[in-house]
Protein backbone atom coordinates (compact mmCIF):
# COMPACT_ATOMS: atom_id res chain seq x y z
CA UNK A 1 0.00 0.00 0.00
CA UNK A 2 1.02 3.85 -0.53
CA UNK A 3 3.61 5.81 -1.83
CA UNK A 4 4.54 9.07 -0.51
CA UNK A 5 6.97 11.19 -2.27
CA UNK A 6 8.75 14.20 -0.71
CA UNK A 7 11.67 16.82 -1.93
CA UNK A 8 13.20 19.96 -0.90
CA UNK A 9 13.18 22.83 -3.22
CA UNK A 10 13.86 26.56 -2.02
CA UNK A 11 14.40 26.04 1.97
CA UNK A 12 10.76 24.33 1.70
CA UNK A 13 10.08 20.63 2.12
CA UNK A 14 7.13 19.41 -0.09
CA UNK A 15 5.24 16.48 0.10
CA UNK A 16 2.70 13.97 -2.10
CA UNK A 17 0.96 11.05 -0.98
CA UNK A 18 -1.68 8.49 -2.64
CA UNK A 19 -5.06 7.63 -1.56
CA UNK A 20 -4.87 3.72 -1.64
CA UNK A 21 -6.20 1.81 1.00
CA UNK A 22 -5.14 -1.85 0.43
CA UNK A 23 -5.86 -5.23 2.19
CA UNK A 24 -4.90 -8.52 0.16
CA UNK A 25 -6.19 -8.21 -3.13
CA UNK A 26 -8.79 -5.06 -2.35
CA UNK A 27 -8.31 -1.37 -2.64
CA UNK A 28 -9.81 1.25 -1.17
CA UNK A 29 -9.96 4.51 -2.06
CA UNK A 30 -9.38 6.94 1.30
CA UNK A 31 -10.71 10.20 2.30
CA UNK A 32 -8.34 10.89 5.11
CA UNK A 33 -5.23 11.70 3.94
CA UNK A 34 -1.52 10.47 4.21
CA UNK A 35 0.36 13.49 4.26
CA UNK A 36 -0.32 16.36 6.55
CA UNK A 37 1.02 19.24 9.01
CA UNK A 38 1.77 18.92 12.53
CA UNK A 39 2.97 22.34 13.62
CA UNK A 40 6.09 23.28 11.93
CA UNK A 41 6.55 19.81 10.36
CA UNK A 42 5.10 18.42 7.04
CA UNK A 43 4.61 14.35 7.24
CA UNK A 44 3.25 11.62 4.94
CA UNK A 45 3.26 7.92 6.30
CA UNK A 46 3.10 4.54 4.72
CA UNK A 47 2.57 1.02 6.93
CA UNK A 48 -0.88 1.47 9.07
CA UNK A 49 -3.60 4.91 8.85
CA UNK A 50 -3.60 4.12 12.34
CA UNK A 51 -0.23 5.12 12.89
CA UNK A 52 -0.65 8.02 10.43
CA UNK A 53 -3.73 9.18 12.39
CA UNK A 54 -1.41 9.11 15.65
CA UNK A 55 1.08 11.11 13.76
CA UNK A 56 -1.88 13.39 12.83
CA UNK A 57 -4.05 14.03 15.55
CA UNK A 58 -1.92 12.91 18.67
CA UNK A 59 1.48 13.39 17.92
CA UNK A 60 2.31 16.48 19.96
CA UNK A 61 5.68 17.51 17.68
CA UNK A 62 8.05 19.08 19.85
CA UNK A 63 9.39 22.53 18.50
CA UNK A 64 12.99 22.18 16.90
CA UNK A 65 15.84 23.25 18.54
CA UNK A 66 19.79 23.17 18.23
CA UNK A 67 21.29 20.41 16.75
CA UNK A 68 18.49 19.26 14.25
CA UNK A 69 20.69 15.57 13.20
CA UNK A 70 20.65 15.26 17.08
CA UNK A 71 17.31 16.69 17.94
CA UNK A 72 15.51 14.05 15.47
CA UNK A 73 16.99 11.59 16.74
CA UNK A 74 16.59 12.11 20.40
CA UNK A 75 14.06 14.56 21.47
CA UNK A 76 11.45 13.88 17.71
CA UNK A 77 12.15 9.95 18.41
CA UNK A 78 11.28 9.81 22.03
CA UNK A 79 8.25 12.16 21.70
CA UNK A 80 7.28 9.91 18.96
CA UNK A 81 7.70 6.48 20.79
CA UNK A 82 5.83 7.96 23.71
CA UNK A 83 2.91 9.03 21.02
CA UNK A 84 2.82 5.60 19.43
CA UNK A 85 2.98 3.63 22.40
CA UNK A 86 0.07 5.51 24.59
CA UNK A 87 -2.29 5.00 21.09
CA UNK A 88 -1.53 1.40 21.28
CA UNK A 89 0.29 1.18 17.75
CA UNK A 90 4.21 0.30 18.94
CA UNK A 91 5.16 -3.12 18.64
CA UNK A 92 7.64 -4.80 21.09
CA UNK A 93 10.06 -8.15 19.09
CA UNK A 94 13.16 -9.32 21.06
CA UNK A 95 12.91 -6.79 22.87
CA UNK A 96 13.37 -4.29 19.73
CA UNK A 97 11.09 -1.73 19.45
CA UNK A 98 9.29 -1.53 16.19
CA UNK A 99 6.59 1.34 14.21
CA UNK A 100 6.24 2.35 11.39
CA UNK A 101 8.10 4.23 7.81
CA UNK A 102 7.16 7.58 7.35
CA UNK A 103 8.42 11.14 5.89
CA UNK A 104 9.04 14.82 8.09
CA UNK A 105 10.09 17.99 6.18
CA UNK A 106 11.04 20.28 8.95
CA UNK A 107 13.19 23.30 8.34
CA UNK A 108 13.88 22.89 4.49
CA UNK A 109 15.39 19.20 5.66
CA UNK A 110 13.62 15.64 4.54
CA UNK A 111 13.93 12.55 6.85
CA UNK A 112 12.59 8.88 6.83
CA UNK A 113 11.89 7.38 10.01
CA UNK A 114 12.29 3.74 9.34
CA UNK A 115 10.22 1.09 11.54
CA UNK A 116 13.01 0.60 13.66
CA UNK A 117 12.78 4.67 14.68
CA UNK A 118 16.55 5.29 12.70
CA UNK A 119 16.18 8.80 10.93
CA UNK A 120 17.64 8.79 7.49
CA UNK A 121 18.71 12.11 5.53
CA UNK A 122 18.64 11.75 1.88
CA UNK A 123 21.82 13.25 -0.09
CA UNK A 124 19.78 13.86 -3.19
CA UNK A 125 17.37 15.67 -1.46
CA UNK A 126 14.30 13.43 -2.43
CA UNK A 127 12.38 10.43 -1.45
CA UNK A 128 10.34 8.12 -1.13
CA UNK A 129 8.30 5.42 1.03
CA UNK A 130 5.80 2.91 0.76
CA UNK A 131 5.34 -0.36 -1.77
CA UNK A 132 5.67 2.77 -4.89
CA UNK A 133 8.65 3.88 -3.87
CA UNK A 134 11.09 2.20 -6.48
CA UNK A 135 9.11 3.75 -9.46
CA UNK A 136 8.60 7.26 -7.76
CA UNK A 137 12.40 7.39 -7.13
CA UNK A 138 13.08 6.71 -10.59
CA UNK A 139 10.80 9.54 -11.58
CA UNK A 140 12.38 12.23 -9.26
CA UNK A 141 15.85 11.22 -10.56
CA UNK A 142 14.55 11.58 -13.94
CA UNK A 143 13.44 15.05 -13.41
CA UNK A 144 15.79 16.44 -10.92
CA UNK A 145 17.78 18.53 -13.28
CA UNK A 146 14.33 19.65 -15.54
CA UNK A 147 13.06 23.19 -14.22
CA UNK A 148 10.32 21.87 -13.01
CA UNK A 149 8.12 23.40 -10.13
CA UNK A 150 8.09 20.71 -6.86
CA UNK A 151 4.91 19.68 -7.36
CA UNK A 152 5.22 19.09 -11.04
CA UNK A 153 7.70 16.53 -9.99
CA UNK A 154 5.92 15.16 -7.22
CA UNK A 155 2.95 14.62 -9.35
CA UNK A 156 5.10 12.82 -11.93
CA UNK A 157 6.67 10.43 -9.45
CA UNK A 158 2.77 9.89 -7.90
CA UNK A 159 1.52 9.29 -11.41
CA UNK A 160 4.93 6.60 -11.84
CA UNK A 161 4.42 4.41 -9.16
CA UNK A 162 0.20 4.74 -10.12
CA UNK A 163 1.17 3.42 -13.22
CA UNK A 164 3.46 0.31 -11.92
CA UNK A 165 2.06 -0.14 -8.54
CA UNK A 166 -1.05 -1.66 -7.46
CA UNK A 167 -1.01 -0.42 -4.38
CA UNK A 168 -0.81 3.17 -5.20
CA UNK A 169 -4.29 5.15 -6.22
CA UNK A 170 -5.04 8.97 -7.13
CA UNK A 171 -6.25 10.64 -5.86
CA UNK A 172 -3.20 12.47 -5.00
CA UNK A 173 -2.95 15.19 -2.38
CA UNK A 174 0.17 17.92 -1.39
CA UNK A 175 1.41 19.59 1.68
CA UNK A 176 4.35 21.54 2.15
CA UNK A 177 6.36 22.90 4.73
CA UNK A 178 7.07 26.33 5.69
CA UNK A 179 9.91 28.36 4.09
CA UNK A 180 13.18 27.51 6.30
CA UNK A 181 13.84 30.42 9.06
CA UNK A 182 17.07 31.77 8.34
Amino acid sequence: MTVIVGLVHNGRVHLGGDSAGVSGFSITVRRDPKIFRNGPYAMGFTTSFRMGQLLHHAFKAPKPKGDLDRFMTTVFVDALRSCLKDGGWARKESDQEQAGTFLVGIHGRLFTVHDDYQIAEPADGYAAVGCGDEYALGALHATANLDLKPRKRLTLALEAAGYHSAGVSAPFTYTSTRKNPS
